[in-house]
């Protein structure tokens, strides 16, 4: 792969416990006599994170100027990815959860030209890996229905965060993606309404390595409310601009 063509996007809010071994880990993965971009955007973290970042040397850092949640952090790595021209992107959490073997697999699959957006899903196959709690589970199951209801396509992990773009799905999302809390399934939505392909590869995914969760127990009814509405309005718009976006 040419320099610059994979950017590795990596949200931050108080990471500074995950952050060093998950961009080690990157590292160790990357392939020889490839070099991979891995992006850090900081939303206004109020702990070392950045401080740890800066001592590996090895890694871009987005600043943002406010803190803008999971969703806006995650869109300004994509416009930064999509601005500076990158081939493909791959999200990745910074408290440790998803593996870098994996964005081989993800990239390849992207490279063959069989979809446009990979995600790992923990669900596809039975494994031994982590599988979040029961209570996360549960909404997990929900999505799913609700997504092939209006979709007719079963997506099994529609709350991974672990996911990879080519260029064409890079682009649209940099200025569509959903800029609010919780924003995986809604994006499965925007996606399929404009004609994006969408794979799931089955990849195990670790227990959180630090930091704390933002979505905790007792607001797992406000999510699951919240992140309804946003899938059924979602659902509801017009596809954008996209026309030329075909496929055999």
């Amino acid at each position: 792969m040419a320099e610059g063509e994979v950017c590795i996007i990596i949200p931050c809010y108080n990471e500074q416990e995950s952050i060093r071994n998950v961009i080690q880990d990157i590292l160790e993965n990357t392939p020889d006599g490839e070099l991979w971009t891995i992006l850090t955007v900081n939303d206004c973290s109020t702990d070392d994170t950045v401080k740890t970042i800066e001592a590996t040397q090895k890694a871009v850092i987005l600043d943002l100027p406010c803190n803008l949640g999971i969703g806006g952090a995650v869109q300004a790595g994509l416009k930064y990815a999509s601005r500076n021209n990158f081939s493909y992107a791959v999200k990745f959490d910074g408290d440790g959860q998803h593996l870098a073997k994996n964005i081989c697999k993800f990239i390849s699959e992207l490279k063959s030209g069989s979809t446009d957006v990979v995600i790992g899903s923990r669900f596809c196959i039975k494994h031994d890996g982590f599988k979040s709690t029961f209570l996360r589970q549960v909404g997990i199951k929900y999505f799913q229905w609700l997504i092939k209801l209006i979709t007719g396509k079963t997506i099994t992990d529609s709350t991974s965060g672990f996911r990879a773009y080519n260029h064409q799905a890079l682009s649209f999302m940099a200025e569509h993606y959903p800029a609010f809390d919780y924003p995986e399934p809604e994006e499965i939505i925007l996606l399929n309404r404009n004609n994006f392909r969408i794979k799931e590869i089955p990849c195990e995914m670790r227990k959180r390595q630090g930091g704390i969760s933002c979505l905790s127990s007792n607001r797992a009814v406000y999510y699951m409310i919240k992140v309804s509405f946003s899938i059924l309005m979602a659902a509801l718009r017009k596809p954008e601009n996209n026309k030329g976006l075909t496929h055999d």
